[in-house]
């Protein structure tokens, strides 16, 4: 009997906006997601990857067995391998040869369990996280500002602000949720202001009443630059510094010497003087401002001196602790704050504690009850993550755990990485997909349950704490990462602290440690005591709730710093004297180019979720690098031509993308491609592994490469029906290849050096299926062809480069076709059906609206966002393809006008 639907709360597993979702469940299966309308975060809305969510589940490409070795084997196996293989390494080599590496996708739950483990009864303080490579540095900032990790902020403050500032932040992308609350806030309220600093012209950029596009790495000039300018201008608020901070002196004397005038700054960061006081002007003159920054500013080896510098100007001015007022720092992955509440990362302990703090290690020990062990809990920091691997690779570190990451694409240095996981002696995986860059790797494999099935909590950028519910069974034999490190505990001895039983008991004794001994003072400022003995229930039930959460603020705190008071042993922030530094990676003769890598609309991380939603691939289908138009020509390239970055570390192959956005002398690369979906796209393979010598984070944005044309003979695009995809298939061994799931198919765009003599028996031992239909050209060396057997296509073949591809929609339609008829079978070779437009590359991924329609639909009058999404409904649900629909509609207003304005003249 069918079962009536259901609906569920829980959290998007994305960016850290942590955006509730409303999912609908119908007979066991989930069948549609929305934004949750009564969730802070969101109200409503999501993102486009948001809204595919339930296009991304299945067992299809899950990891469903444990394997040893690479041979299946039983959970009891597996089990005692990981416990005996790690025990074994601890006693021949010491508790400091053992290791984790974690992820922001975990949730708390999972994290605190691998936290306990490790630091607290494997004795090792090697366990480090992802986090390292996207949050690091803000979290050093505000540690050495405010005593803590702690972001100030809220989302309301986006609202509530006059000015808001976005400093390295392409919010329209990555975090689109807050770009919709903040165009909105900006509609609403015509005085507010924003500013967005960049070295690309981002579609954040459409909402932008000033635009500075400064040097790569040049932050810290800009924003010293702010400080003097704001000292000499009587724009200090000296009754907050004189009550509330300390080291003004020393930081302003510091921004003087690099930074004593608007002409100076303006030529370290090369923008325009005058545009640059106008937002020196700006920012001084009004007191609700929010500066909102993320990786730009973070990924680089002076990464914490430049959140100090942001820092340093909101003290100055006062402009913290108010509504619409503060430095906020916005999280890149789900979990990336919950993950650093519990100690997920090498240099802290647990609860927000760290090795410094003093007491710290005495009170997790013995709310742990570890001081009777030997070794007891590590006295000492341990490596962060580009340390770790370095450790590996010298032989220092035998055992790895890693959990629901993979650093054999995300590390910089990425071939070194991977020499050193060759090397390691032990490397046990987590992981809840079938095929990743990791796996290979892998003495010991265990499926692990992903979104749909965890069942935990996440923070957010806000501080707010979130349920992420299960939903539905973990799919073949896949289990929990809680419970999987429980098990390996009580095979290891020490399984009295690991009872578990329930996420709820994790959880209750995480919020009874940051009460522990907390006495209320702000220098342990994470304190979630007040959600301490829940219960099963009331923990199923959590709403979304901000930290600090005690007796005294039982419904949570909006906001920090209210009373000027911080989590400093004298209670005073610091401001930090700030030396501007050159990026670690230099320009050359040889590397001449500047690179930039980040984020695309609709990926997320290594696309092993979002591979799985075929719509998420049709915006960028294929890794690209992105040029402005002087650089391409002086390299011979052209738009959708095909070329290879080449750096110290590394190569990277991708189609070019000839753009203005892009300065002079730069690049960008997109950081989502792996081996699994590309030859040579992996952007970590160019950045070498220099770090911020205080957070450890890696300069991932500041590499230097040279850019060459990739020489082929030949270009070509394949489909091919998905039981015929084989990972092994020897069109891998061409010069270029990319991977793009379909619906129904996959599509191949291949390239090469080497000419084929003949295409067609090329084809047939690529595919084992002979050619039924083609034709070709060969004056142009043109060619298209198809493979039907039984009525059923099953691979369809176009030679020439892919700007002539017809809309593939009709063609990935065809490959379900039981059995073709003839009419269809008549165009198989020409791409689509009679009479059908080509819709043009997909603009809007929610609706698969290309920009031919879009163009199209222009032209006939509709020359507004709103005509647009009447007529074919783009921009109309998540919106965050707005900012290109805009910058398509300036393009093309002009023709439109001149086309209606000839029809007038003949009418």
């Amino acid at each position: 009997m069918p079962q009536a639907n259901r609906l569920a709360r829980t959290t998007c597993p994305y960016c850290g906006v942590g955006c509730g979702v409303t999912a609908t469940l119908e007979n066991g299966q989930l069948i549609a997601v929305e934004g949750d309308r009564e969730h802070p975060a969101n109200y409503g809305r999501l993102c486009v990857k948001g809204t595919a969510l339930h296009e991304t589940l299945g067992e299809q490409g899950r990891l469903l067995k444990p394997r040893v070795d690479g041979e299946e084997v039983s959970w009891e196996q597996a089990l005692t391998a990981t416990a005996e293989r790690l025990q074994a390494q601890r006693s021949a080599h010491g508790p400091q040869s053992v290791a984790a590496y974690l992820s922001g996708q975990l949730l708390t739950e999972d994290y605190y369990v691998a936290n306990k483990l490790f630091k607290g009864f494997l004795g090792t303080p090697h366990l480090d996280t992802n986090s390292r490579l996207c949050m690091a540095s803000a979290v050093a900032g505000y540690k050495r500002a405010f005593g803590a990790d702690a972001v100030p902020c809220s989302y309301e403050d986006l609202e509530e602000a006059e000015l808001v500032v976005l400093v390295g932040s392409n919010l329209a992308w990555n975090h689109p949720v807050l770009y919709q609350r903040l165009k909105v806030a900006k509609e609403r309220n015509p005085l507010m202001r924003v500013v967005v600093i960049d070295p690309r012209v981002t579609d954040t950029c459409e909402i932008a009443d000033l635009y500075l596009g400064i040097r790569p790495g040049s932050d810290a000039y800009l924003f010293n630059g702010l400080l003097a300018w704001m000292a000499d201008h009587q724009r200090l608020d000296s009754v907050y510094l004189e009550r509330h901070t300390e080291g003004l002196d020393d930081a302003l004397s510091t921004a003087r010497h690099n930074a004593d005038s608007v002409e100076v700054v303006a030529r370290e960061c090369d923008v325009d003087a005058e545009r640059l006081e106008t937002f020196y002007y700006w920012f001084a003159s009004q007191l609700h401002v929010v500066t909102l920054y993320s990786q730009g500013v973070n990924q680089s080896s002076s990464g914490t001196d430049k959140c100090n510098a942001i820092i340093n100007c909101h003290l100055a001015g006062g402009k913290i602790g108010l509504p619409g007022a503060g430095p906020f720092s916005i999280t890149g992955q789900p979990n990336a704050m919950g993950g650093r509440e519990v100690g997920g990362l090498a240099n802290q302990l647990a609860a927000h504690m760290d090795y410094h703090t003093p007491g710290a290690r005495e009170l997790v020990s013995r709310f742990w009850t570890t001081q009777h062990l030997t070794p007891a809990l590590p006295d000492a920091p341990g490596y962060k993550a580009v340390e770790l691997f370095d450790a590996i690779e010298r032989g220092e570190i035998t055992a790895l755990w890693v959990m629901a990451t993979n650093p054999a694409v995300s590390m910089p240095d990425g071939e070194k990485v991977r020499r050193a996981l060759a090397k390691c002696p032990l490397v046990i995986v987590s992981e809840c997909v079938a095929n990743t860059d990791l796996l290979p790797f892998a003495d010991i494999v265990l499926p692990a349950s992903g979104w749909s099935e965890k069942d935990g909590t996440v923070t957010n950028s806000e501080r707010r704490i979130s349920r992420q519910r299960g939903m539905l069974p973990p799919p073949g034999e896949a289990k929990h990462d809680w419970w999987i490190l429980c098990e390996v505990a009580k095979r290891l001895g020490v399984g009295e602290a690991f009872d578990y039983t329930h996420p709820w008991e994790i959880f209750d004794e995480h919020a009874r440690l940051s009460g522990y001994e907390n006495s209320g003072d702000t220098q342990r400022l994470f304190n979630i005591s007040g959600l301490a003995g829940l219960g099963q229930a009331a923990y199923d039930a959590l709403a979304p709730i901000q930290w600090p959460v005690t007796q005294q603020a039982s419904r949570g705190t909006a906001r920090l710093f209210e009373d000027g008071r911080f989590a400093t042993a004298n209670g005073r922030a610091k401001l930090l004297p700030i030396t501007p530094r050159p990026p670690e990676q230099p320009l050359s003769d040889d590397y001449p180019l500047r690179l930039n890598t980040g984020r695309v609309r609709d990926q997320w991380h290594t696309m092993t979720r979002t591979a799985r939603a075929p719509r998420l691939m049709n915006h960028r289908a294929e890794p690209f690098i992105e040029l402005h138009p002087d650089d391409a020509a002086q390299a011979g390239l052209t738009d959708q031509g095909l070329a290879k970055l080449t750096a110290a570390a590394g190569e990277y192959c991708g189609r070019v993308r000839v753009s203005n956005a892009q300065r002079q002398g730069e690049v960008f690369v997109p950081m989502h491609w792996t081996d699994c979906f590309t030859k040579q796209g992996r952007s970590g393979a160019l950045i070498k592994g220099y770090t911020d010598p205080l957070s450890g984070q890696p300069e991932a944005k500041q590499g230097a490469v040279a850019v060459s044309k990739l020489p082929i003979a030949w270009q070509a695009t394949l489909l091919l029906a998905n039981e015929l995809d084989m990972q092994t298939s020897p069109w891998r061994r061409s010069d270029y290849w990319a991977r793009i799931p379909m619906a129904s198919c996959t599509r191949w765009q291949l390239a090469d050096s080497q000419p084929v003599a003949d295409w067609l028996a090329q084809v047939e031992a690529w595919c084992g299926v002979s050619a039924s239909l083609w034709c070709d050209d060969p004056a142009t060396g043109r060619l298209r062809a198809a493979g039907v057997v039984k009525g059923r296509l099953r691979w369809w073949l176009m030679v020439g480069p892919p700007d002539e591809l017809p809309g593939l929609a009709w063609l990935e339609a065809r490959f379900n076709d039981a059995t073709l008829e003839t009419p269809h079978r008549r165009r198989l070779l020409a791409g689509c059906d009679d009479g059908a437009v080509d819709t043009g590359p997909v603009v809007c991924s929610c609706h698969q609206v290309g920009k031919a329609s879009i163009v199209k639909a222009i032209h006939s009058g509709d020359t507004s966002v709103e005509a647009l999404g009447a007529r074919l409904a783009c921009g109309t649900q998540c919106g965050s393809c707005l900012p290109e629909l805009k910058a398509i509609l300036e393009e093309e207003r002009p023709h439109a006008r001149a086309k209606q304005t000839a029809n007038t003249e003949v009418a």
